[in-house]
């Protein structure tokens, strides 16, 4: 198999990348009126869509959903780390150690920690990047690994 068609032209390619290179993004503003029609339409929790309902709940006040924080992460991510044929998922796992609030200036810190190239298809790579989204006191909102493939420059 040859390698897709790249999205970006400024792209990297599996051969310019190395373990240890890092990314980091832009910011991402979290704003109340966000979080509270994201979660309306995917998460619809009471501590994500009201105010008064998140007291007293696990959070103890509005947050957004993990799933919303993951998106925005998936955004900045795409921002920041310039793959030539685009994030093409291959699983991974992550965490929410604290929760998104209104007002969350959001960015994501990437790594590469291992680049493997595949033993059947010798023009692509698994890489696996630890991936951080932080705000602006630098507490993680989301922490993980993901599994991307990468392809070799053509």
């Amino acid at each position: 198999m040859t390698a897709p068609k790249p999205v970006r032209a400024d792209g990297l390619w599996a051969d310019d990348l190395s373990i240890g290179q890092t990314f980091t993004s832009g910011t991402y503003r979290m704003e109340k009126s966000e979080m509270l029609d994201f979660a309306e339409h995917y998460d619809p929790q009471p501590y994500h869509l009201d105010e008064d309902a998140a007291v007293g709940t696990f959070f103890n006040g509005l947050v957004a959903s993990g799933w919303h924080t993951s998106a925005v992460s998936m955004r900045l991510s795409v921002e920041a780390f310039p793959v030539a044929t685009g994030i093409v998922g291959a699983g991974g796992e992550f965490t929410w150690p604290s929760a998104t609030v209104a007002g969350d200036e959001l960015h994501v810190e990437m790594t590469i920690k291992d680049l493997r190239w595949s033993k059947s298809r010798p023009d692509q790579a698994i890489l696996s990047v630890g991936s951080r989204t932080l705000n602006q006191d630098g507490q993680v909102r989301q922490s993980g690994t993901m599994n991307l493939l990468a392809w070799r420059r053509p």
